[in-house]
């Protein structure tokens, strides 16, 4: 029986050629895409699943108060935190302090290597998962100067993970060359992060190092960029143990701290909160203390887009094979004469669609396979497709649904003829089969008009991003890590690099404008200053010289300038002094965390983080030997300025690999996941809009041919090319912008919930919905016009004299 239906499903498949070929282009493209959707997005929700206590691994947030009477919600803890839940909450198993520092420079022998440190408290690995090759598995950061390497970094130093304790080290710490600098030895090598990790280091240091260097700040209840990670007990509820961890640091500064001290420290140090730290690569947006989503808004709009166009698909083979069925109507009515049953008609047209649904799932594999390397350009993933039992019981159950759904109803309405009727006649009308085409055309035009108004709305930001004046200039400017030994001669090197002959001006900074700073927080007084007012500052510290190199502009006053004692000096930029409610602020004197300063200028307000956030209060100090230069280089001259420029960093740090970046792609990078959204975005609506226009084709080709004698008579009597090619796109042309008037209300809504996230953000104005409906037409017509237009053009008489 089923060889009998294979047989008759081959035969049919090959006898409507046209028709077989436009449903499979569109079930292998619409699966194509559902699968290379579903690598991303398993990849996504698998980032920091790789914890064997993942269920119970917590990170600590905290949620501050600002000035505009909002929240800010982020990872800065105390570095007291850790230690006191560990002993005073019965429900903690395990809690660390942990620490990242910049880049820097490990040295063994005439190796440099850049690595990223981190300092971690003696029970990181209790509750992270960092299996050890080597080193004490009781303790393994118990030494203050040993140091444990990963994997990866001792290949590279020695060529080998065993062995290497006791082994000496130098490195040179990236964020201050005096503090951490020295020699160190070998505690122990264990296995580096997983690629779907957000925690990457290459060497970790014990946190009581760290402690001992920076006990002034630690030992008491303010932030100083700590994470505090606990691994809870079997069976804490969350929500209850978030009650009791809300006011826990805000207690501690009450019962510890009086008068003004506890009143600051109160305002900075705001609520905790708990957050399952796998959840936090995906919902890592929080908007006034609240969760508000993240980048699992993205891995849900692909998921539901990934389901669009599988239902596109499976609407295309619906309409084609219902508008088919007239055609196999004498078929349906032989076969009920001679005793088929409904039951055994419904099984050879699923088998026709499970057949297709299948064959077009190998096609897809095979586009999915030549499309990766594509969506790992865009994506900066490395997603590869291995026949996993989950990914191939993945596959078969798309497919399978794909050719369920897609072949269900038209298996019901075929078999459901009447033989007496269809065999009276060749034509077998159905005015709700007509009915039932028309509305999944309009469905899927609607879907496909949605996807096409949001992509232009993500362009157009994306676009209003990379032209929006930044108060700076970011143009032809590159960063360098003023690491190893150069940071010692930071003068001598900006000296020699300012000679050169594409160079405009070099200066060096600490922070930068991406939304890290050199100093953050809200210790900030002025005479005046309002008791209950609370702000939260963004400061950088800057050479001589940043203001030329960055193209900063000042509102009043000037910028630091040599044989100026600026090491007191302060400026703000507007925005601050406008919040402070300073008039003529230029030498007014204002408290800088206990220090005092005075205000020699006002620079215009410039965006020193994502456009996500408005310009907030922000200032700028006068420091030498900071973090990074910065050069400024004449256009046109970048390739060889950067090559005499590395040449001179060479000089300093003979051996150690030279890096830079353009200061204008460290921006973009802070977009980065909008943009791949963005590109994503084009290529899967396209994919829909392609799949849609698939099945109009069929549909105009279906109802040319169902109409042939009509047109052969209505040119006999005289109907010209064009009333006969409007009159055949009319029908099809009338859904689809009846699927725009209901599609622009949808998008809009959607185009504005997404672009509530930015402060700076496009308006979708009706401009956008008519280049988006007269886009749509246009397509529409193209895709129709040449089945009616030939049609047209057809010699009547040749249609009058078929049956």
């Amino acid at each position: 029986m089923l060889s009998t239906y294979l047989r008759h499903t081959i035969r049919h498949l090959a006898k409507d050629r046209q028709f077989s070929l436009l449903n499979a282009i569109g079930l292998s493209t619409g699966l194509a895409c559902a699968l290379l959707i579903y690598l991303w997005v398993s990849d996504e929700y698998r980032v920091d699943k790789w914890n064997v206590n993942d269920s119970r691994l917590y990170q600590v947030l905290k949620s501050s108060p600002l000035g505009d009477g909002t929240l800010w919600t982020h990872e800065s803890t105390q570095g007291l935190l850790a230690r006191s839940m560990a002993h005073e909450l019965p429900e903690v198993e395990y809690a660390v302090s942990f620490r990242p520092q910049e880049v820097g420079v490990v040295t063994v022998g005439d190796k440099h290597l850049k690595a990223t440190p981190a300092f971690a408290d003696k029970d990181f690995f209790h509750i992270f998962t960092y299996p050890l090759i080597e080193g004490n598995p009781a303790n393994p950061l118990s030494d203050p100067r040993g140091v444990l390497l990963s994997d990866k970094l001792a290949e590279k130093l020695f060529h080998t993970t065993t062995g290497l304790v006791g082994k000496p080290i130098d490195f040179r710490d990236g964020d201050d060359a005096r503090e951490f600098t020295g020699l160190y030895k070998v505690a122990g090598v264990y296995k580096s992060s997983p690629a779907n990790a957000t925690l990457q280091f290459d060497l970790l240091f014990p946190y009581d190092l760290y402690w001992t260097q920076e006990a002034d700040n630690l030992n008491d209840w303010g932030s100083h960029g700590e994470s505090t990670y606990l691994l809870l007990k079997p069976g804490t509820t969350i929500a209850q143990f978030e009650k009791k961890v809300r006011f826990f640091a805000q207690n501690k500064i009450r019962s510890i701290y009086k008068g003004d001290q506890q009143k600051y420290l109160l305002q900075w140090e705001g609520e905790l909160l708990a957050q399952k730290f796998s959840d936090r690569y995906l919902h890592g947006r929080y908007v006034n203390g609240m969760p508000s989503g993240g980048r699992i808004d993205y891995v849900r709009l692909f998921s539901i887009i990934a389901i669009f166009i599988v239902v596109i698909a499976c609407i295309n083979f619906m309409n084609l094979s219902t508008a088919r069925a007239t055609q196999r109507a004498r078929e349906v009515g032989v076969k009920k004469v001679v005793g088929a049953s409904r039951g055994s008609l419904v099984m050879q047209y699923l088998c026709e669609s499970l057949l297709l649904a299948f064959a077009s799932l190998l096609v897809a594999v095979l586009i999915t396979v030549i499309l990766l390397p594509a969506l790992n350009s865009v994506t900066g993933k490395d997603l590869s497709l291995q026949f996993s039992p989950r990914l191939m019981v993945a596959a078969i159950s798309i497919a399978f649904f794909t050719g369920l759904v897609s072949g269900s109803y038209p298996a019901l309405y075929l078999s459901g003829f009447r033989p007496a009727l269809v065999l009276k006649s060749n034509v077998m009308q159905s005015a709700g089969a007509a009915g039932i085409r028309k509305a999944l055309v309009v469905f899927q035009f609607a879907i496909a008009v949605t996807l096409i108004l949001g992509v232009m709305v993500v362009y157009r930001q994306m676009q209003l991003i990379r032209t929006t004046d930044l108060g700076y200039n970011r143009e032809n400017v590159v960063r360098i890590d003023n690491e190893g030994y150069l940071k010692n001669n930071l003068a001598p090197f900006l000296t020699e690099v300012r000679r050169l002959p594409g160079v405009i001006s070099a200066s060096d900074g600490n922070g930068d404008f991406l939304g890290h700073s050199s100093h953050s927080g809200s210790g900030i007084g002025w005479e005046g200053k309002d008791p209950n007012l609370s702000m939260e500052y963004f400061g950088n510290d800057i050479d001589y010289d940043f203001f030329p190199t960055l193209g900063l502009k000042m509102a009043e006053g000037r910028p630091f300038m040599r044989g100026y004692p600026d090491s007191n000096s302060v400026i703000f930029n507007e925005a601050a002094i406008a919040a402070m409610g300073l008039k003529d602020p230029i030498g007014k004197t204002v408290s800088l965390w206990g220090k005092s300063k005075q205000i020699v200028g006002v620079v215009r307000d410039y965006h020193f983080e994502s456009l996500y956030k408005k310009v907030g209060p922000a200032f700028l100090t006068w420091h030498a030997n900071d973090q990074f230069t910065y050069v400024r280089i004449k256009p046109g001259k970048e390739s060889e300025t950067i090559g005499a420029i590395k040449s001179l960093f060479n000089s300093y740090n003979n051996g150690l690999d030279f890096t830079y970046s353009f200061l204008d792609d460290d921006y973009n990078a802070l977009y980065a996941s909008e943009q791949r959204v963005a590109v994503l975005s084009r290529y899967f609506s396209g994919m829909a809009v392609l799949i849609s226009c698939l099945g109009l084709f069929g549909l105009a080709a279906f109802t040319v041919q169902r109409r042939q004698k009509e047109i052969g008579i209505r040119k006999v009597l005289g109907a010209s090319v064009s009333r006969v090619t409007l009159l055949l796109s009319a029908d099809l042309l009338r859904l689809v912008v009846i699927a725009i008037i209901i599609a622009f209300p949808v998008a809009w809504w959607g185009a504005h919930t997404w672009l509530q996230s930015f402060a700076y953000r496009v308006s979708p104005g009706a401009g956008l919905f008519v280049i988006t409906a007269v886009a749509v037409i246009a397509i529409t017509l193209l895709t129709i016009g040449w089945q009616t237009l030939k049609a047209a053009l057809a010699n009547p008489v040749r249609a009058l004299r078929s049956e």
